[in-house]
């Protein structure tokens, strides 16, 4: 599996990033070759829809699922249709999170919020 956790440097040690389409960076982690790659977000510095344009990266990088603590309704769709299992972050590092992942003890997100639209990823 391929699994994204977005954060805000590039270290498995780093906490989960609050933030998922304007996060700095993501990890790719390959649970079954243990190995993890850092991708720059590019779509953080959109004006908008950057959560649409990040999951979009993600999906094109043949993640197959996410780790976040939240995320937006057109962000969720675009994961949704290309089959990626979006779950829960918990508080936490990556490595805490994917270890928990491989344990099967994080939930899957139910909670999609309507998104930050035009807001520079900030709620109003």
């Amino acid at each position: 599996m391929k699994v994204i956790i977005p954060v805000e440097s590039k270290s498995l040690d780093e906490l989960v990033c609050q933030s998922f389409g304007r996060t700095p960076f993501y990890v790719l982690i390959d649970t079954e070759s243990k190995t993890e790659e850092f991708l720059d977000n590019a779509a953080a510095a959109s004006q908008g829809g950057a959560g649409i344009k990040a999951s979009q990266m993600i999906a094109d990088k043949g993640a197959t699922d996410v780790i976040t603590y939240r995320l937006g309704q057109n962000a969720a769709d675009v994961l949704i249709a290309a089959n990626i299992k979006i779950y829960k972050a918990q508080d936490g590092t990556a490595k805490e999170n994917i270890e928990k992942f491989n344990a099967g003890k994080l939930a899957l997100l139910n909670e999609i919020h309507p998104g930050f639209h035009n807001h520079g990823g900030e709620q109003k």
